[in-house]
């Protein structure tokens, strides 16, 4: 029998902004460890944490802000290998299994990834046809599965 491979429980979140759904345009944000590199906010799970609350903490300490409202979930949790490179930063997971949320800003809230740990370095709204210019090749299978379920379902 060949073993199970360790997955890092994780959930993302495809941001809209407080407009939506006159403005269905999504966020993406570049990561400060790799130059050109674009992604949507996500984050590890923590013991005893459901996906929802660690959404809410990861937006918060990614982006700056927790003022968001969940619109609609993937409902399954979708995994990816990591490539070996980062496979190695990230021993002893192979990868990630992942729940999607689409959520939208909050009017007023404030955007900013000056946070204690800054993972991204600048943001931006983007048309989702945009979206596979910017991201890293390993995870467009994934974000091409979401971003179809949330346009075959009006969201997007």
């Amino acid at each position: 029998m060949e073993p199970v491979k360790p997955y890092r429980p994780n959930v993302a979140a495809i941001i809209v902004p407080p407009e939506y759904p006159d403005n269905k345009k999504i966020f993406i944000a570049e990561r400060s460890d790799i130059s050109g590199i674009w992604q949507f906010p996500q984050g590890g799970i923590d013991r005893g944490e459901t996906p929802e609350a660690a959404l809410i903490r990861e937006i918060e300490e990614e982006i700056g802000t927790k003022k968001v409202e969940v619109i609609a979930e993937y409902p399954e949790w979708l995994a990816y290998d990591f490539p070996e490179h980062v496979a190695m930063k990230m021993r002893p997971y192979v990868g990630q299994t992942q729940r999607y949320y689409l959520v939208r800003l909050k009017p007023k809230a404030k955007i900013n990834l000056e946070t204690k740990h800054p993972e991204f370095i600048d943001y931006k709204f983007i048309d989702v046809d945009e979206l596979f210019e910017h991201v890293a090749h390993f995870k467009k299978p994934i974000y091409e599965t979401v971003i179809e379920y949330f346009k075959s379902r009006g969201y997007l």
